[in-house]
């Protein structure tokens, strides 16, 4: 039986991330992917938006991470040519309710220590972007877009030049633990079964987390690595392009649950309107265009200019939540199972936004876990 010394389950941003900080000449280290290449689910399917951490609870591992990430995400894309743009972001309130909740919305990202963040007035919002209607606004100067895809070929070809094999199409199937790490096994695509030894084992695998970490031998529901589906879905803006703003433009948000419909331009000159989100049993990504009058209620009144014919079906994705519907929400689950009997295994549980931000720092912070473990 062929033997490494780490195994990383999923080939999201998150995966490539860990694997790109672990990869030495030292150590073996192997990802399995289940699909045929990288990022086919959460990572390449949401609004791709650098946060700022804005809206996280002090000293969470989501406003932690994602602050460390953001800047993080700025040198790597920077130095390696990775596509993005600082665009900034406003948080805009339209009614005199909203703007009686930017003190306490701009109070959470000042305790995260999110940069430069300030409440600005309408007269400043128009001169930013004239076609944006609000009375106030926070502005988020450290927001930004970045190429998902770009940044995990990055993360991957890092990875691969470290001594890291990257496998795809192979499921893993079953986890046994033994007196040295765990044997892992995973059912190939073309239809046989692979078993190997692995010292360490790390789950990054986003929709599939909660299962991995079952296989392993931890109870879902006692331990809340219970993984929910919520789905996001998104409308693009097929006509009057040119009204729409070149910042990301949020409203305050609508409940502790999610950020609202927002604009979310791409770094080829579109736009799209989302997520609008669900709960959801099942992986599938489909846009119905009855949500299409959803969207435009919403976006309206920050978008004076907007029709509902601007706006037609884009894509969707699904968020990979340790909470179901009418649970608060929680912290990642980043944590080493020593304490369940399980030394070796490192397990990411509930890596949804800001997970993309996110990943940089959360590589780093694998990477010394791995460190304290071996």
């Amino acid at each position: 039986m062929e033997s490494v010394d780490i195994v990383v389950v999923g080939a999201g941003v998150v995966g490539l991330s860990v694997a790109a900080q672990i990869a030495r000449e030292d150590w073996s280290v192997l990802v399995i992917e289940r699909h045929d290449t990288f990022g086919q689910e959460t990572s390449s399917r949401n609004s791709e938006v650098i946060h700022a951490s804005i809206y996280y609870p002090r000293e969470s591992l989501k406003g932690r991470l994602c602050l460390e990430g953001n800047e993080l995400m700025y040198e790597i894309c920077t130095k390696h040519g990775i596509p993005h743009r600082n665009t900034g972001k406003l948080i805009v309130a339209v009614t005199e309710d909203e703007e009686a909740r930017l003190p306490q919305l701009l109070q959470t990202a000042e305790d995260n220590g999110a940069k430069g963040v300030r409440i600005i007035s309408r007269e400043d919002v128009r001169a930013m972007e004239p076609n944006v209607e609000a009375g106030a606004a926070i502005l988020c100067p450290t927001s930004g877009i970045v190429d998902s895809h770009a940044l995990m070929q990055h993360f991957a070809a890092v990875a691969s030049n470290g001594g890291a094999s990257l496998v795809y199409g192979a499921e893993v199937r079953a986890i046994r633990k033994t007196s040295g790490g765990f044997i892992v096994t995973a059912k190939e695509r073309a239809g046989g079964e692979t078993s190997l030894e692995t010292r360490l084992l790390i789950n990054c695998a986003g929709l599939g987390s909660g299962e991995v970490a079952a296989m392993a031998g931890i109870e879902m529901d006692e331990a809340g690595y219970r993984i929910f589906y919520k789905k996001g879905m998104y409308f693009r803006a097929t006509r009057n392009i040119a009204e729409f703003p070149r910042m990301l433009v949020y409203p305050v948000p609508p409940s502790d649950a999610t950020v609202g419909i927002h604009t979310t331009p791409d770094l080829g000159g579109g736009m799209r309107l989302g997520p609008h989100d669900v709960w959801t049993d099942s992986v599938e990504y489909t846009v119905d265009e009855s949500f299409r009058s959803l969207f435009y209620e919403a976006a309206k009144p920050f978008l004076p200019f907007l029709a509902a014919e601007d706006l037609q079906p884009d894509t969707a994705g699904i968020h990979p939540k340790s909470y179901g519907p009418g649970a608060p929400s929680k912290d990642f689950i980043i944590r080493h199972e020593a304490d369940r009997g399980l030394p070796g295994l490192i397990n990411l549980i509930g890596i949804e936004s800001p997970g993309l931000t996110s990943s940089p720092a959360i590589g780093k912070m694998v990477a010394q876990m791995v460190q304290d473990v071996v």
